[in-house]
């Protein structure tokens, strides 16, 4: 049995125009241990669709699906306080952003306490011992000053690994990564995508990454799952995707990666792929 299992994953949200549907009855699953990556075009629903599992969509969203299960437990029957209790301890997500995910008004310390806090039943000594040891983990220098520190004085790459450092505090299952080293410049992200996948094996979690960056899922997945505008277009393991894609649209995002260009520029997927095409992947 995977460890998440979604069936048939559509979310719509209420505009001033109409209802608008960002997920198109994706289906999707992940096995304990296992790396899987979404990807696709910003605007594909990839990030959407894991706010929707993680129950963190705003009012305006309609969530509805034939399957949500995580751990064998119906995500869409637990009541809000069970599946709180799931959220962030069994479940958790990397966010974009880190500097804007982080609250400026507390230290780093006290936002690493809050999660232990609300899910360990932890001693005030014991909480802070475990949060010098998670800054130790993900290769934050000299991790008890870095307590009383505020994001503002940290790096984007040390406020990814305190997102990090969250994000792995209780032990999680299933850890969603939603493009973690997005503005972070190559070298800092080749360090986080290392120490992710450290982590990931070290602790045996399942690891869903979210991003648009054929070189990262390279690297780091098992096994691939392609998006275009809320849909799943084509899924495989990661050999099979990068050498026999199926679809001209998976064909056309390999196309586009750098080491593939072979003029001034790189084509575009609207180039690469018929209108035609893209509407019936579309449809």
């Amino acid at each position: 049995m995977p460890l998440l299992s979604v069936r048939n994953l559509t979310v719509s949200f209420a505009t001033s125009t109409g209802p608008f549907k960002a997920v198109d009855g994706i289906d999707l699953s992940v096995d304990a241990g296992e790396v899987l990556a979404i990807v696709g075009e910003s605007g594909s629903g990839k990030s959407v669709g894991m706010l929707a599992v993680m129950g963190l969509l705003a009012a305006n969203a309609t969530v509805t699906a034939d399957e949500m299960r995580f751990g064998g437990q119906d995500l869409l029957r637990l009541s809000p306080q069970k599946r709180r209790e799931i959220i962030g301890r069994d479940i958790a997500m990397i966010f974009q952003e880190p500097n804007a995910s982080l609250n400026p008004c507390f230290t780093v310390g006290y936002q690493l306490e809050e999660v232990l806090r609300e899910h360990l039943d932890l001693g005030r000594r014991q909480r802070r011992d475990r949060v010098v040891e998670l800054l130790t983990a993900v290769g934050i220098p000299d991790p008890a000053e870095r307590l009383n520190s505020y994001p503002h004085q940290m790096s984007g790459g040390q406020c990814q690994r305190v997102m990090i450092a969250m994000a792995i505090a209780c032990h999680p299952k299933l850890l969603i990564a939603d493009e973690p080293t997005t503005a972070l410049d190559v070298t800092i992200q080749k360090q986080i995508l290392d120490l992710l996948m450290k982590l990931q094996a070290d602790q045996g979690m399942a690891l869903i990454m979210i991003t648009h960056d054929m070189g990262v899922v390279a690297e780091t997945a098992d096994r691939v799952v392609v998006q275009y505008k809320g849909r799943k277009v084509e899924e495989a393991d990661v050999l099979t995707l990068f050498t026999a894609p199926k679809q001209a649209y998976t064909r056309a995002l390999l196309a586009a990666l750098p080491e593939n260009a072979t003029g001034d520029r790189l084509p575009t997927v609207a180039e690469l792929v018929s209108a035609d095409e893209l509407a019936g992947i579309a449809r």
